[in-house]
């Protein structure tokens, strides 16, 4: 019961925020639309993480969505979400450890999201989990020069690498 407060305590805090209000990049909006904030179901919402508790599938299946969009060649993920990454890209090799291949790093300590900045290109979507509890870690990463996008979603953050693109920051009501 805790937890669904919070939830939507969180979620009234960002209300202003909801449908990608204030995203002024129409290719962010994209995103935000059509992978963060995506509620119809895909096509196998069905088979994966049913027994997960509320927050690990609703992360999981952001997750599965991340994957599908990006299709990355190598990703470097929690064991709790690998079900939803490999559902999401059949391709994927997930890997136990961040090298230089990791085009998709789901980190939840301060020493992975170091290995993931100092390889990343413009390929590599690097994932906080947990952010609320790291909120340090998260702003050492949208501070980094390399990073160009980023979108705090509260439960995670999602930081791009694109150099082609300008500094953004952007809150999600997830």
């Amino acid at each position: 019961m805790g937890n669904r407060l919070t939830h939507i305590f969180v979620w009234l805090s960002r209300i202003t925020h909801c449908r990608g209000f204030g995203v002024q990049s129409p290719t962010d909006y994209a995103f935000v639309c059509s992978v963060i904030n995506e509620r119809m179901p895909y096509y196998q919402y069905d088979e994966v993480g049913q027994g997960d508790g509320w927050l690990v599938r609703r992360l999981g299946l952001l997750y599965f969505r991340l994957a599908n969009w990006c299709q990355p060649v190598q990703a470097f993920v929690p064991a709790c979400y690998r079900a939803y990454v490999k559902a999401g890209c059949k391709k994927v090799a997930l890997s136990d450890s961040i090298s230089g291949d990791t085009t998709l790093a789901i980190v939840q300590t301060p020493e992975e999201a170091e290995q993931v900045l100092s390889s990343a290109d413009s390929c590599t979507l690097l994932v906080l989990d947990g952010l609320y509890r790291h909120k340090s870690l998260w702003q050492q990463i949208m501070a980094h020069p390399r990073v160009t996008v980023c979108f705090d979603l509260y439960y995670c953050g999602i930081a791009l690498f694109d150099p082609k693109r300008t500094k953004q920051h952007y809150i999600i009501n997830f």
